[in-house]
């Protein structure tokens, strides 16, 4: 049962991140994308903190431990922000591209990507793209091991802030030859490897169950980490009064979604 769970929650947040990216990219719904960023924020950050960390600390593991992992966890995704960022800034040098920081996550990237050919970024993009959806598939099922709504949960969590990630990816993508159904094929390809790692991190926590908090305080560090290194950053700008309520108003329904699935994930 616990499988199956892992195995539809992978997949919806893998595939489902995906094609809810593409209706933002391509769709009518692409002039909501600001609230779509408030929103996810405001979910990884509630799951981080509401639910993740607190099930970890539950456990018998020393907080003092805890901690540490959460601090190696948040440094290391910096560091793989760094390696992305050098990464392309490197490939997008050769191409008269001035735009280092073209990064997954980005979404003001520059209109002249015809420079780009149509080649060079994407397989990085995808090869990134698959072992970064291996490794929430490895968070996701860790988190079902814990409580199925918890997993539940983890799942939403994802696929909020796999959307920002993929968003980049398809626009990318486009730049290059491919036209938009083949985008969409490629980037939902390495969306569906999130499965794999569901099913890697299945028999992986099953053997290493006491090793069960540090995989959710590793999951929360990422969490944490994409909400405050790349979600917030580009909400912070200059808008007007109404724009900012909204801004916080869609933050806080994240944080509040979140809050209410938690009392079912406790109700128990």
């Amino acid at each position: 049962m616990t499988l199956v769970a892992i195995l539809m929650g992978t997949l919806v947040a893998g595939i489902g991140s995906v094609w809810l990216a593409a209706a933002l990219s391509f769709g009518a719904l692409a002039r909501y994308t600001q609230h779509m960023l408030s929103l996810a924020a405001g979910a990884l950050m509630a799951t981080a903190f509401l639910h993740l960390l607190p099930e970890a600390f539950e456990s018998q593991a020393a907080a003092k431990d805890l901690f540490l992992t959460l601090l190696l966890g948040l440094v290391f995704f910096f560091l793989l922000d760094k390696a992305e960022l050098w990464h392309h800034g490197h490939e997008h040098h050769h191409h008269g591209d001035d735009h280092g920081a073209v990064h997954a996550h980005d979404h003001d990237h520059d209109h002249g990507h015809n420079h780009t050919p149509p080649q060079a970024g994407s397989w990085a993009i995808l090869t990134g793209d698959s072992v970064h959806c291996f490794g929430d598939g490895i968070l996701i099922a860790s988190a079902f091991m814990a409580d199925m709504r918890l997993g539940a949960i983890a799942s939403l969590a994802v696929l909020a802030h796999e959307v920002p990630h993929h968003m980049g990816d398809l626009m990318v993508l486009r730049s290059g030859a491919s036209n938009k159904r083949m985008a969409l094929v490629k980037v939902s390809l390495a969306g569906a490897v999130t499965a794999l790692g569901g099913l890697a991190g299945y028999w992986l926590v099953d053997l290493l169950h006491d090793y069960l908090p540090y995989f959710l305080v590793v999951a929360s560090s990422s969490f944490v980490y994409v909400a405050l290194a790349d979600l917030i950053p580009q909400l912070q700008k200059r808008l007007t009064l109404a724009e900012t309520v909204a801004q916080i108003t869609w933050l806080l329904v994240g944080i509040g979604m979140v809050t209410v699935l938690s009392g079912l994930a406790h109700g128990h």
